[in-house]
């Protein structure tokens, strides 16, 4: 694309006001200093409260002009007396609905949710699931506070947890949080201070304290619903660390309690991870099933609570965060569900 010769002489100072479709409007121009740069990259540096997809999406739909002219194109170059006027229009009503489903909230302000999943709860709608899930709840709890992410008014869900496993959720509430927070999940701590935890209750005894797996993970090859450890697989590693181990019938550990940590966050990470060091977790039926016969070992109380468990029996009871505004290291901590804490009980210890 030809750069247009229309310039503004006047130095524009940076400035937000509404845009005529309701929106916003954002304008400024670049000042003698700055170095010619392209569409996109500029538009990220200057705009941070929108993510790089949101302002490409926003470039490919005529939304920017330079010096008056639309600019249609992410990679075109602007330079220094150049004016970019940017109008980001309302988000569009939330899809789906929101419904009124109970939340148990930990902690929420302007950017972010975190709180405490319930099992039995599906984070996002899918076929089977268009409706009662935790998108459903968060669009009704958010309210007018909910800020478009990409666009439409929706929480930014930045990571999952399995249906029936239950634990601590971070959501985001606008463009900016939704960016961070994605950026802190894709490391998992590598260079920054993310941390997930979580407490599994598997069959057996690891035959050391702890330990790491580090075994990629990939769709299984021939069962479609289910992941497996597999060579052609994504980099996968998960740390653990007994916490506890649970006597059977005859004295000797039937099943133990371990702490674990994400440094990756593939789906099913945990479950497959485990199953694959010979340890799957009670109550799961997808990658435990080869262990029902086990729970024959049991004590009485212990096999019937585990019966009635109807889950996998995995908690999120950490999670450590960069807030995406203010910088701040956060903190939570969540104890077991009642399930769970009767499963631990009927269980009893060895230690």
């Amino acid at each position: 694309m030809q750069r247009s010769s229309q310039h503004v002489s006047s130095q524009l100072a940076a400035a937000d006001i509404a845009a005529p479709s309701g929106g916003e409007r954002h304008q400024f121009t670049l000042e003698t200093g700055e170095a010619a740069a392209r569409l996109d990259r500029m538009l990220a540096a200057r705009c941070t409260d929108l993510s790089r997809t949101r302002l490409k999406a926003l470039i490919l739909d005529g939304r920017v002009t330079v010096n008056a002219a639309p600019v249609r194109d992410p990679a075109y170059h602007v330079g220094v007396g150049d004016t970019i006027t940017i109008d980001v229009p309302p988000a569009v009503p939330a899809e789906p609905a929101g419904e009124n489903i109970p939340l148990d909230i930990v902690y929420e302000d302007d950017d972010i949710i975190v709180l405490n999943k319930p099992k039995g709860l599906v984070v996002h709608p899918a076929a089977g699931h268009e409706t009662g899930t935790l998108v459903n709840a968060l669009i009704a709890h958010c309210g007018a506070s909910l800020s478009g992410i990409g666009g439409v008014k929706r929480p930014g869900i930045v990571h999952r947890l399995d249906k029936d496993t239950t634990g601590l959720m971070v959501v985001a509430k606008n463009d900016r949080a939704h960016q961070s927070l994605s950026a802190q999940f894709a490391d998992h701590g590598r260079t920054g201070e993310m941390r997930r935890g979580y407490l599994a209750f598997v069959w057996g005894a690891p035959d050391r304290p702890r330990g790491t797996i580090d075994q990629p993970i990939d769709r299984h090859p021939f069962a479609r619903e289910k992941m497996a450890v597999r060579t052609t697989g994504r980099f996968a590693v998960t740390h653990w660390e007994t916490q506890q181990s649970f006597a059977g019938r005859d004295g000797k550990p039937v099943a133990s309690l371990l702490a674990c940590q994400l440094e990756t966050g593939r789906t099913h990470q945990i479950r497959v991870h485990l199953a694959h060091l010979g340890h799957p977790l009670l109550g799961d039926d997808v990658y435990g099933s080869g262990f029902k016969t086990k729970a024959r070992q049991l004590p009485d109380e212990a096999r019937n609570t585990l019966a009635a468990l109807g889950r996998q029996a995995l908690h999120a009871y950490l999670l450590v965060l960069e807030h995406p505004a203010t910088g701040e290291i956060m903190q939570w901590q969540t104890g077991l569900p009642e399930d769970l804490l009767l499963l631990e009980a009927a269980l009893g210890s060895t230690d």
